[in-house]
């Protein structure tokens, strides 16, 4: 239960930050340190939790209108 509240806590103080970041770089760096964080608490691999998260983050603005 724990690690359902840490991720839930994690995933929506990342998507609240992330649209308030204004270059891809800023919201790829919050994209990517959110998915290691979740990645490490779900119990993946942190680096590539900090891939997707990093990729989701600088394409979130050119891919929906969430991030503009």
């Amino acid at each position: 239960m724990l690690h359902f509240r840490l991720i839930l806590a994690a995933a929506a103080i990342a998507s609240l930050s992330a649209c308030l970041l204004d270059s891809d770089l800023e919201r790829g760096i919050a994209g990517a340190a959110a998915g290691a964080v979740v990645a490490n608490a779900l119990g993946g691999d942190a680096v590539t939790g900090a891939i997707a998260g990093g990729a989701a983050g600088a394409l979130c603005d050119e891919v929906t209108r969430i991030c503009q």
